[in-house]
Order: structure tokens, then C-alpha cells, then sequence
């Protein structure tokens, strides 16, 4: 992939003084607006990635910067030490928007993650009873929930856990899309598993949607079982899918949610989690917190993104937009096309290798055409705009992607 030397610059500036944990698109980015973005040399392109959904309400949208801006010349930052007029007033509107007793606010998902597994946890033994120690809870092989010891005790992907052991006890891991699975590890372990977490689709996994009927069957076994139900909804949630939260499609509440990315429409990092009274209230005072959780301007960035994605409809929009773009991709006659995937305006294409060409030269030339997407697992291209994008901007979208494959295949 081409690149100019200014561009080549800034790479060769993170190269040297960063630490070497990713490896990004050779495309250096310098602003964004709505469902574009531009580089440093000022070429626009679509953004298929929407900083792994994460900037569902569009780039810079001017009712949360505006929020975000408001704030900033009054208080940024009291810490929980101190009450402040932003908090309460974000704790009732999520309250009010998601239908849960509570909200515990964080920062990053990967934070709202080990609150929930301590919440659960805690559950566990003050309310279920499980004795000290003995609480287990079950995850997903094929799993992404973050970046931390605990989190990655739970993953399958060496990537993420390779030598950096020991790891957490307490964490079981069975197939994800296996109701029965579940169903044989709650009737082994029943009286010690406080929790169940799962992404209701596996997003780094390359988009894996379950079965039709999969999370009401999970739900229904850890009713059953007296055991949480937590939904990560990091990715999936605010929108993305076309629902509100990607549970919603089953029509189950989950025990726990877990929000994070899109909740701040990327401006900020804001994550939350939700939970009624029994749950939330068997943490005390000084037993959990964060310095930044729920500060002011967190709570008004937030507010301000949630109240956009009603205003623009952007769940309508997600549903009815990620349709045309399943349907399009399915149209393409082409080898490097082996499969389809996805729910609202979360997406994957599972590229088969041809004529020596894999799924990163399919992003690099979509690059070089005007759209940007990654790979995730080598042979999946995760597509996944911002919700704003219009239908007649999808469809020119389309025609880059379309235009690219048909280029690559010589």
C-alpha cells in the first residue's frame, strides 16, 4: 500500500516511541465527521470500523461535542469523594433509558467487565450463598471481553492470553452457541456458579451471530439455576444491531448489562454497568471505584450521545440499513467471498484466499478506493459504519467495496 511520506512519518514516529501492541492500517487519521474520516494529506474516506462501533452516533457530532465543550469550562473532574450536580442527574436518565435500578459507571469496557465479574461474585455469596472462594463463572470459548488478567483468563485466543499466566481461578469456559453446553456445566456446578457472561454476538470473533433462540435458552437455564445472566454488550449494545441492546432481539433482560464505546459516541471513555437493587446493592461503599467513574463530564458527553441515537433513530436506521447491506454483499459473484454475516449495521464478510490475496489486501485496496475496514482472524473483514451514514452514502460505499474485490481478483 502507498503511502506519503508525511503519513510515513507519523508511522515511523509511533514505530519508535510506542509500544509495538498493534498493527494498524498503514492510513494516518486526522479528522472525522459524521460517517467520514480524512487523513493527513486530507483524502476522505468512509469509516467501515466506526473505532470498533464504538462512534455509532457519527464522528464529532455537534450535540455531543457540544456537551463535551459546555462542561469542560465548568468542572471536569471531583473524583467520588465528593457529590457533584452531573452524576445524579446521569444516574436517573440511564435509569429511565434502560429500565435497571442502577448504574455503576467506569470507564473503559474492559473495567465495566471486572465490575460485573465482581458484582457477580459478590452476588454469589451474599445473596446466593456459595461459601467463600468456591464462586465460578462461566464464559464463551471465542470470547473478547478485554485486556486484563482476569478477562483474559477467560479467553481461547492465545493472542490474547499467551504468557501471561498464571491466571484467575473461578472462570470456566464452554462453546458459545451451545445451549446444552450450559445446560451440563449448571447442573455440575449449579451451587457455586454465581455467573453466565456472554456477547450476545461474538464481535472480535469475526461476528459470530448464534442461533435464533440461543441467548433465550441460556437465559432460561440460569433462571433455572439461580445463576446471573450477564450480557456484554460493549460492542453489540446502543443501537449497533438494530435494537436498543443486541438482547432485546430475544426479548430477555439480562441480569447485568455491560456498555461501554458507543455510549459516549467515542468522545469520551464512559462505560456503565446495570443492574437492579439485589445485585448492584451487595457492594458497599469503599468496596469498589474508580477515580474517573462518573465524572461531570463523562455524565454530560453520555447523556448528550444517548439522547442522540433516539433523536436519529438510529436503531430504525441500523435494522434497516444493515439489511441493504447484507443483501448487496450476498449479491457479489466473486472467489474471495466465502460468507456473510451479521445483524443491524454490524457486519463481517469471511474472505477465501485468491490468487495469493488474503482479507488485508482487500482493506488496503478499499484504502486506496476510499473506505476503511480490518481484518479480524485473518480471514474475516469486519464492516461496521457509523449509524448516521445515510442510504445513498451506504450505497456508495457498496460500490467501493464491490469495486475492490472485482480489481484484486486481476
Amino acid at each position: 500500500m502507498k503511502i506519503s511520506q508525511k503519513s510515513a512519518a507519523y508511522i515511523a514516529q509511533e514505530e519508535k516511541y510506542g509500544a509495538h501492541n498493534y498493527h494498524p492500517l498503514e492510513v494516518v487519521l486526522s479528522r472525522g465527521e459524521g460517517p467520514f474520516v480524512w487523513d493527513v494529506d486530507g483524502k476522505r474516506y468512509y469509516d467501515f470500523l466506526s473505532a470498533y462501533s464504538a462512534v455509532n452516533q457519527g464522528h464529532c457530532h455537534p450535540k455531543i461535542i457540544g456537551a463535551l465543550k459546555d462542561q469542560a469550562e465548568r468542572i471536569c473532574l471531583t473524583s467520588r469523594a465528593f457529590f457533584n450536580d452531573c452524576l445524579g442527574p446521569y444516574e436517573e436518565f440511564m435509569h429511565n433509558y434502560f429500565g435497571y435500578d442502577k448504574v455503576l459507571p467506569m470507564n473503559s469496557g474492559a473495567e465495566a467487565v471486572e465490575t460485573a465479574l465482581k458484582l457477580a461474585r459478590r452476588w454469589g455469596y451474599v445473596k446466593k450463598g456459595i461459601k467463600d472462594n468456591q464462586a465460578l463463572i462461566v464464559g464463551c470459548e471465542g470470547n473478547f471481553h478485554g485486556r486484563t488478567i482476569s478477562i483474559v483468563s477467560l479467553s481461547t485466543d492465545p493472542d490474547s492470553y499467551s504468557q501471561y499466566g498464571p491466571f484467575t481461578p473461578g472462570l470456566l469456559k464452554i462453546p458459545y452457541n451451545d445451549a446444552k453446553a450450559l445446560e451440563e456445566v449448571l447442573q455440575k456446578h449449579s451451587d457455586n456458579i454465581a455467573g453466565f457472561m456472554l456477547e450476545p454476538i461474538q464481535g472480535e470473533a469475526g461476528v459470530f451471530v448464534p442461533d435464533e433462540g440461543y441467548l433465550k435458552k441460556c437465559y432460561d437455564l440460569c433462571k433455572k439455576h439461580n445463576v446471573l445472566f450477564i450480557a456484554d454488550e460493549v460492542q453489540t449494545g446502543i443501537a449497533r444491531t438494530g435494537k436498543m441492546l443486541c438482547c432485546d432481539h430475544e426479548g430477555i433482560r439480562p441480569d447485568i448489562v455491560i456498555l461501554g464505546k458507543a455510549i459516549s459516541g467515542g468522545v469520551l471513555p464512559v462505560s456503565a454497568v446495570l443492574a437492579d437493587d439485589e445485585i448492584m446493592l451487595t457492594i458497599k461503599p469503599g468496596e469498589h471505584g474508580s477515580t474517573f467513574g462518573g465524572f461531570p463530564l463523562a455524565c454530560r458527553v453520555a447523556m448528550a450521545a444517548l439522547e442522540v441515537v433516539k433523536e436519529e433513530n438510529l436503531v430504525e436506521r441500523a435494522d434497516y440499513l444493515g439489511g441493504i447491506f447484507r443483501d448487496e454483499m450476498r449479491k457479489i459473484d466473486s472467489p474471495f467471498i466465502e460468507l456473510v454475516r451479521g445483524k443491524g449495521l454490524l457486519n463481517a464478510v469471511i474472505i477465501k484466499p485468491y490468487n495469493g490475496k488474503e482479507a488485508w489486501d482487500v482493506c488496503e485496496k478499499m484504502a486506496e478506493n476510499g473506505l476503511i475496514a480490518k481484518p479480524t482472524h485473518r480471514h474475516i473483514i469486519r464492516f461496521a459504519p457509523p449509524l448516521v451514514i445515510t442510504e445513498e452514502q451506504l450505497r456508495d460505499a457498496i460500490k467501493i467495496i464491490v469495486a475492490s474485490i472485482k480489481e484484486l481478483e486481476g
